[in-house]
This record gives structure tokens, C-alpha cells and sequence, in this order.
């Protein structure tokens, strides 16, 4: 049952590799969302104040999952797998410097950019602005190693399943650092000593 489960998944990744892509990398989105809302909102909550998921902001997930981020990502790697073949120190250092400098801000960007759009923000560059740089910084932890686990050592045949996996993770941290409240700046009003004391007069009278 198994084997014949995964020739089957193998034979649509042949017949229709995009297609899998984006369903797969769709629905990795949609899970880490809404893992993430289930322990906040349910898991997590008290029992006297649980709150509903949010699927319109699962729905921003999803499109940003299958509709933008699965092309971009097939097209990267079958570029990335022509133009750099074997698994030489030279062509793995090659492709994660490529990988984590080149498309991860192109990624970060229409992450941050596009979710404010579909959330319909004033401000679409504000939170890009804010966690790029801690975003970025995780991505180099995170996805530096596993590249490197990915390009070097891991069978074609497996790295689908290898980058689901590590997919689901990193998701799951986009996630997160998304739902972080943006810092805000708070200004204090200056206080004068004789505008006070007039309208303490003016109050007076």
C-alpha cells in the first residue's frame, strides 16, 4: 500500500511537476498557518476565552503559497540544477550563496509586500521594513545548513520529501515572525511649565 502510495506520488511530480509543486507547496502554507493559529487561538488560549481561526488569513497564505511562491521556486531550481549540476564543494557553495543571497530577499520581499497588500495595509513596505532584516537573518541559520545537507548529501529521489519537511519548518518560523506586532515608536509630549500654569488660570477663571 505504501509502495504503490509513492509511486503514485512520484508519477504526478513526472507527469505534472508544477502543478504538484504548487498544490504541495500550497498546502504547506495553509498548514503552518493554521498550526500556528490552532496553538495560539485554541491550544494555547484559556478555556473561558478561545478564539476562532482567521481563514481569510489563511486564505492570504494559500495564495501567496501556490500562486507565488510555488513557480517561483520550480523555476528557481530547475535553473539552479542546469546551470550548476554535481555536487563538487565549488557548485554547492555556488548554489547557496545564489540560494540564500539572491532569491531569499527577492522571496522576503514579495512575502512581507504581498501579504500587506492582501490585507489591504496603507503602508505596503512598513512591515518589510521592519523584519527583513530579522527574517533574512533567520533564513541564513536555518536554511544555510540545510541547503548544504540538501545539495551535498540527499538523493534526487528524496529531496522532495527533504525540502517538504524543512519547508514545513521554515513556514511555520514565517509564520510566526509574521504574527509579531511591529514595534511602535511612542513620543513624548513636552511638557512647559508656563503654558500649564496658564491653563490652570484660564481654568480658573
Amino acid at each position: 500500500m505504501m509502495a504503490r502510495l509513492i509511486s503514485g506520488v512520484r508519477n504526478l511530480f513526472h507527469r505534472y511537476p508544477f502543478v504538484t509543486n504548487s498544490a504541495i507547496y500550497g498546502s504547506l502554507y495553509v498548514g503552518a498557518e493554521y498550526s500556528q493559529q490552532f496553538a495560539s487561538k485554541r491550544w494555547l488560549a484559556t478555556a473561558s476565552k478561545p478564539e476562532d481561526i482567521d481563514y481569510a488569513t489563511i486564505g492570504r497564505y494559500a495564495v501567496m503559497g501556490t500562486a507565488v511562491y510555488a513557480p517561483t521556486l520550480y523555476l528557481w531550481y530547475k535553473w539552479l540544477d542546469r546551470a550548476f549540476p554535481g555536487t563538487t564543494k565549488v557548485i554547492i557553495v555556488k548554489k547557496l550563496v545564489l540560494d540564500q543571497f539572491v532569491l531569499t530577499p527577492y522571496l522576503l520581499t514579495v512575502f512581507y509586500a504581498g501579504m500587506s497588500i492582501m490585507e489591504g495595509s496603507e503602508d505596503i513596505f512598513l512591515e518589510l521594513r521592519e523584519k527583513f532584516v530579522p527574517t533574512f537573518m533567520r533564513s541564513c541559520i536555518f536554511w544555510l545548513p540545510a541547503q548544504a545537507l540538501n545539495f551535498s548529501l540527499v538523493a534526487p529521489r528524496f529531496r522532495v520529501i527533504y525540502m517538504g519537511i524543512c519547508g514545513l519548518i521554515w513556514v511555520n518560523i514565517l509564520c510566526w515572525t509574521k504574527r509579531q506586532s511591529l514595534p511602535v515608536a511612542t513620543k513624548e509630549i513636552p511638557t512647559d511649565s508656563n503654558n500649564n500654569e496658564a491653563v490652570i488660570r484660564n481654568s480658573e477663571t
